[in-house]
C-alpha cells in the first residue's frame, strides 16, 4: 500500500492531521513485520510443542500452515517473513536444533525436499539462482535456533535494490497463499 502523501490531498488537510506533514516521501507500509521484529511466534525455549512454529505448522492444513510438501521425516513450508517470493524452509518434523542430530533418513529426505523445492521454484518462477543453507545457532543468525530448518531462497538479477538497503523493506509481488498454491502445483511427484 502506498502512503497518503499525495500533494493535492496534503493541501486539503491541515499540518499534523492524518499521517503527518507531507515530506515528499512515499510510504510502503508492512505492519505484518512488527510481529517478527517483536519476536512473536518464536520459541522461548529449546523444547518442542505449541511454542515452536515448526512443530505447530504440520498440525495445520497445508494452506493454513503454508506447507508446500510433506515427506515422511521432513516437510517444506513457506517462510512467513520471506527474503524473496518463494522463500522455502525445509524442516524435520522432529524438534531438533543440531544438524548432526538428524538421522540418516531425515538427512536424506531433507536433501531430497531441498532438491524438489529448487525444481518447483525453477518451474514456477524461473529464478536466476538460489541461496541454500542453514543458520545453526542464534549467533549464526538463526531466527528460530531451537528447530533446525534449511532455507531455499530464489534469487533474480537485480532483486536487491534500494528498498531493503535503505528502507529495510522487501517488496513481494504476491500473497503467501498464492505462492504456496503455485509451488504445490509445480512440486515434483513422489
Amino acid at each position: 500500500m502506498r502512503g497518503d502523501n499525495d500533494p493535492e490531498e496534503a493541501q486539503q488537510q491541515p499540518p499534523g492531521v492524518g499521517t503527518g506533514s507531507p515530506d515528499g516521501w512515499e510510504r510502503l507500509w508492512t505492519p505484518h513485520r512488527m510481529a517478527y521484529i517483536k519476536g512473536e511466534g518464536r520459541p522461548t525455549g529449546p523444547d518442542a510443542g505449541q511454542d515452536c512454529p515448526f512443530c505447530r505448522a504440520p498440525g495445520l492444513s497445508d494452506p493454513e500452515g503454508l506447507l508446500v510438501a510433506r515427506g515422511e521425516h521432513t516437510y517444506a513450508v513457506l517462510n512467513l517473513y520471506p527474503y524473496n517470493s518463494g522463500h522455502l524452509l525445509v524442516c524435520p518434523y522432529r524438534h531438533v536444533s543440531e544438524y548432526t542430530s538428524l538421522t540418516g533418513e531425515e538427512t536424506a529426505e531433507l536433501a531430497q525436499l531441498t532438491q524438489d523445492g529448487i525444481r518447483a521454484l525453477t518451474e514456477a518462477y524461473g529464478p536466476h539462482g538460489f541461496n541454500v543453507g542453514m543458520n545453526l545457532g542464534t549467533v549464526a543468525g538463526a531466527g528460530i535456533a531451537a528447530h533446525l530448518h534449511q532455507h531455499i531462497v530464489p534469487r533474480w538479477g537485480g532483486d536487491t535494490n534500494f528498498m531493503p538497503v535503505i528502507g529495510h523493506t522487501k517488496v513481494l509481488p504476491e500473497m503467501l497463499r498464492q505462492t504456496r498454491e503455485k509451488l504445490a502445483e509445480h512440486w515434483p511427484p513422489r
